[in-house]
C-alpha cells in the first residue's frame, strides 16, 4: 500500500494537471482551487510516503531483460523530495497572484504542476535509467514554462536553454550506458556499483566518462562555462525563474551529480584521481565566476540569477570534495540555499509585478513603500552572505570544515574562493537593499506614490520562507544531524 502511495505521489500531480487545461470551468477560481489542491495532496502522500517507506525498489516496469523503471525511498531521496514538497505549495499560491494579468494562465498552471511530478520522479528515482528518464522529461516540461510569454526574448531564450540541455543530456547518456555496462548493478548504491578488481584496467576509461557524466548534468546545475542558458531564463515569468533557479532544475542537476558520484562511480574510485581535480577546478571557477558576473549585473533577476550559478556551485564544491563531511554541506547548502533563493526572486518578482521596474538603478526609495518586500530580501540577502544566525552560514560552515579535512591540495583554494564569493554577494546583494532603503536625503517619494507590497497570496510564502531560515538558522543541528545519518550508509 505505502508502495502505491508512493508511487502515487509522482503521477498525480503529472495527470492531475491536465484539467486544468483541458476542462472549461464555469469559475476562474475553481481551478486555481483545483491546482492548489492537486500540489498540496501530492505534498502530502510524499511527507507520508517519506515516513513510512520500507526502503525498496518499486519497479514500475522492466524491458531489454536486465533495464527497469523503478523508484525507491532513501535518505538522499527524503531529503530532495521533502525540499520540493514544502515549497511547491507555497510557490503556485505566489504563482496565482503574480500570473494573475497575463494570458493563457491555464496552460501555465498545468504544466507548473507537471513540473512538481517529474521533479519527484527525479527525487525518487531507485535506478540510473529512471532518473535519466526523468531528468528529460524535467527539460519538456519546464520548455512552455520559460517560453510563456511567446515573445522573441522567451523564444530566444526557450531555444538556448534546450541547446545546453541536450548537449548536457548527450554527456549524460554516455554515464549511464557505462554505469548500465560495467557496473554490477544500475541502482543507486551507497559507494558505487563498480567491483575494483574486475575495473582496475578500465579505471582511465571509467574517469573519463565520469568527468563527461559530470559536464552533462552540470548544465543544469549552471556549472562554468554550461550555464549560459541560466540567466536567459529570466524573461520567464518570475514563478518559473525562482523554481529553475532555486528548486527544480538547478537543484535536479546538484541532485543527480551527488547520485552519479556517491551511489553510481563511488566516491572512493574518485578519490585522488585527475577526474576529482578536473571538476574540482570547474567548480571553483564557477564559484567565482557567477558572484563577479552578479556584481556587474544591473538586471535584477539577472543578478541572481548569476547568484544562483555560484551558490550552486558551493553545493558542486561539496560533492566533489567526495567525503561525508563534503556531501553533509552540500546537502545543507542544497536545502538552504532553496530557501534564500527563492525568497530573494520572490521579492525581486514582487517588485517586478507591482511596479513594472527591472533593474538595480530603478528601485531607490522603493523600501519605505514595499517595507515587508524588502525587509524580507534583506534577511534573504544576508543569508546568502553567510552571516551567523541565519543558513547560509551554517551551510558555509559546513563546507569549510569538509574542505580543511580533505587531503586534496585544491581544497584550500575552494574555501578562498567562498571567502571572496562572500563578499562579492554582500555587495551586490546589499547595494539593492541601500538603494530601496537609502535614496538619498532629496529623494522625492512623492515619484513612487503608487509603490506598494504585494496581496497577501506573495506576502505569506515569504513571511513563510523567512521564519523557515530563521529557524534554520538559529536550530540547525537536527537537520544537520539527518544529514550526518545519510552519509553514513556511505
Amino acid at each position: 500500500m505505502n508502495g502505491a502511495l508512493f508511487v502515487a505521489a509522482i503521477f498525480l500531480p503529472i495527470l492531475f494537471a491536465l484539467p486544468i487545461s483541458l476542462v472549461k470551468w464555469k469559475k476562474e477560481g475553481y481551478w486555481m482551487i483545483y491546482a492548489e489542491l492537486v500540489v498540496i495532496l501530492t505534498s502530502l502522500l510524499v511527507f507520508y510516503s517519506i515516513g513510512h517507506s520500507d526502503g525498496q525498489m518499486h519497479l514500475l516496469f522492466r524491458f531489454a531483460n536486465d533495464l527497469e523503471v523503478g523508484f525507491r525511498i532513501d535518505g538522499l531521496a527524503s531529503v530532495f523530495a521533502a525540499l520540493v514538497s514544502f515549497l511547491w505549495p507555497l510557490a503556485i499560491l505566489y504563482a496565482f497572484e503574480y500570473m494573475k494579468e497575463l494570458d493563457n494562465r491555464e496552460n501555465f498552471f498545468m504544466f507548473y504542476v507537471m513540473t512538481f511530478g517529474v521533479t519527484l520522479g527525479i527525487a525518487f528515482s531507485g535506478n540510473i535509467l529512471t532518473m535519466y528518464c526523468f531528468y528529460e522529461m524535467l527539460t519538456i516540461v519546464t520548455l512552455p514554462l520559460i517560453m510563456h510569454t511567446l515573445t522573441r526574448e522567451a523564444i530566444a531564450a526557450c531555444r538556448t536553454y534546450l541547446l545546453y540541455s541536450l548537449g548536457g543530456a548527450a554527456f549524460a547518456f554516455i554515464g549511464m550506458v557505462f554505469i548500465l555496462y560495467y557496473g554490477v548493478t544500475g541502482d543507486f548504491t551507497p559507494g558505487g556499483v563498480f567491483l575494483t578488481p574486475g575495473i582496475a584496467s578500465k579505471q582511465d576509461m571509467l574517469l573519463i566518462v565520469y568527468v563527461l557524466t559530470f559536464f552533462g548534468f552540470s548544465v543544469k546545475a549552471a556549472m562554468w562555462p554550461f550555464g549560459g542558458w541560466l540567466p536567459k531564463a529570466g524573461v520567464a515569468p518570475t514563478p518559473v525563474t525562482a523554481l529553475l533557479h532555486a528548486v527544480a532544475v538547478v537543484k535536479a542537476g546538484a541532485f543527480a551529480l551527488m547520485r552519479v558520484t556517491y551511489y553510481s562511480f563511488g566516491a572512493e574510485f574518485l578519490q585522488g584521481t585527475w577526474a576529482q581535480t578536473t571538476v574540482m577546478v570547474f567548480v571553483m571557477i564557477t564559484i567565482v565566476y557567477g558572484c563577479s558576473r552578479a556584481l556587474k549585473e544591473t538586471h535584477l533577476k539577472r543578478r541572481l540569477a548569476y547568484s544562483t550559478m555560484s551558490n550552486l556551485s558551493y553545493i558542486l564544491f561539496g560533492v566533489v570534495l567526495m567525503s561525508p563531511l563534503g556531501l553533509v554541506g552540500a546537502l545543507c547548502h542544497m536545502i538552504f540555499h532553496a530557501f534564500m533563493k527563492i525568497c530573494s526572486f520572490f521579492c525581486v518578482g514582487a517588485v517586478m509585478h507591482q511596479t513594472h521596474k527591472n533593474y538595480v538603478h530603478e528601485i531607490n526609495g522603493f523600501g519605505k513603500k514595499m517595507p515587508v518586500v524588502f525587509t524580507i530580501f534583506t534577511i534573504s540577502g544576508l543569508a546568502l552572505m553567510g552571516v551567523p544566525g541565519l543558513p547560509g552560514f551554517i551551510s558555509k560552515w559546513n563546507l569549510a570544515k569538509a574542505a580543511l579535512d580533505s587531503t586534496h591540495p585544491l581544497a584550500l583554494v575552494g574555501v578562498f574562493a567562498l571567502l571572496v564569493s562572500a563578499l562579492l554577494t554582500a555587495i551586490y546583494m546589499m547595494s539593492i537593499s541601500f538603494r530601496a532603503f537609502l535614496p538619498g536625503r532629496d529623494f522625492d517619494y512623492s515619484t513612487i506614490n503608487d509603490v506598494r507590497d504585494p496581496g497577501w497570496m506573495m506576502l505569506v510564502p515569504l513571511v513563510v520562507f523567512v521564519i523557515v531560515m530563521f529557524l534554520f538558522g538559529l536550530h540547525s543541528g537536527p537537520l544537520v544531524d539527518i544529514f550526518q545519518g545519510i552519509v553514513s550508509e556511505l
